[in-house]
């Protein structure tokens, strides 16, 4: 029995009921549970909140709708489209256009039409091929770079002797990452000249090197200076290459400057168009920051040469007409 003043005066004990006191420490202790219960709750509210208004951001600030997905990110595993053919640069940009069996198989239609091609057929999207001849050389970091910069694809005809040099030979592994490695001979010689066995070995010795420094398949064979015959054409088809001339030159290796370069490239932008420049002269990569915009603005896809060729390939008429099967060809190189 507890005893407790009544604070009127009197001091006479006051009896409370053991089973009342244990009532009201249980309502106590409810009340004590229920409020602590409601606090974590609306703590976690709070939380989800915030998690939810994160996440609808995308952390770090709006994210497009082309983003590039990679193909192990994809639900079936296969990636996501990355390049329209009106030149929109995506993520994943120097992803091929074109997959190696379609290269394949329009390289293998142009070895057994056994004729050189000068240009794409201008008839499917708006792709044009950029070539660079005569590297790995001093300039080749700068022209990837300028690729890198404007997002935009190529073809790197290497001479095979270049690649014994060791610091181009690693600017040759990394022109692999935005462009076609091609095959320009070993020493670059007029072929023409060449008895059939020095002209074959010339032409092999580079495929086989080139393939070897870069891990990648060399399709394509351009013959310095763009001379040719058909001897010359038969070895190259009987190594499974294609041969690839052009229809537009810079006119870099005649001595023009960056402003006449880009004037004459830009000029023939259109589709199917293969561009001869060359990598190791450095009023060609001075010319790219004005050839490389017009891309975009002419809403054209630099694509590779095997890539042009799958894509957009050169029908059986224009490859029968030579240069003229695409207009006149403008100008001597290589």
């Amino acid at each position: 029995m507890a005893r407790k003043s009544s604070g009127f005066g009197h001091n006479r004990p006051v009896a409370y009921d053991p089973d009342e006191l244990a009532a009201r420490r249980s309502a106590s202790r409810s009340r004590n549970t229920r409020l602590r219960l409601t606090l974590v709750v609306v703590l976690l509210l709070a939380v989800a909140a915030v998690v939810v208004v994160i996440a609808s951001s995308g952390g770090s600030g709006p994210q497009t709708a082309t983003a590039g997905v990679s193909g192990r990110d994809h639900p079936q595993g296969k990636p996501s489209p990355v390049r329209g053919h009106r030149g929109s640069a995506q993520a994943d940009w120097t992803r091929p256009l074109s997959t190696p069996e379609q290269e394949a198989a329009a390289v293998a239609r142009l070895v057994k039409i056994g004729k050189p091609v000068y240009c794409g057929g201008g008839r499917k999207g708006r792709y044009v091929a950029l070539t660079f001849d005569d590297g790995p050389g001093a300039y080749t970091h700068f022209a990837i770079r300028k690729l890198k910069q404007w997002k935009a694809r190529a073809t790197f005809f290497v001479v095979g002797v270049r690649l014994k040099e060791p610091p181009w030979r690693m600017w040759a592994k990394r022109e692999t990452e935005l462009a076609a490695t091609a095959n320009h001979s070993w020493t670059h010689p007029y072929l023409p000249g060449l008895d059939l066995a020095s002209a074959r070995r010339e032409i092999a010795d580079t495929k086989v090197f080139a393939e070897e420094v870069t891990g990648t398949k060399v399709q394509v064979f351009r013959p310095p200076y763009g001379a040719r015959n058909e001897s010359i054409d038969r070895i190259a088809a009987d190594l499974g290459m294609a041969e690839i001339i052009w229809d537009i030159d810079s006119a870099d290796s005649a001595g023009a400057n960056y402003a006449g370069i880009a004037r004459n490239v830009i000029a023939g932008l259109k589709p199917g168009a293969i561009i001869l420049m060359h990598e190791n002269r450095g009023q060609t990569i001075r010319a790219l920051p004005m050839i490389l915009p017009q891309l975009k603005k002419k809403h054209m896809t630099a694509v590779t040469v095997p890539e042009l060729l799958a894509l957009d390939p050169p029908s059986d008429a224009q490859l029968k007409a030579g240069p003229n099967g695409c207009g006149a060809l403008r100008g001597r190189g290589g």
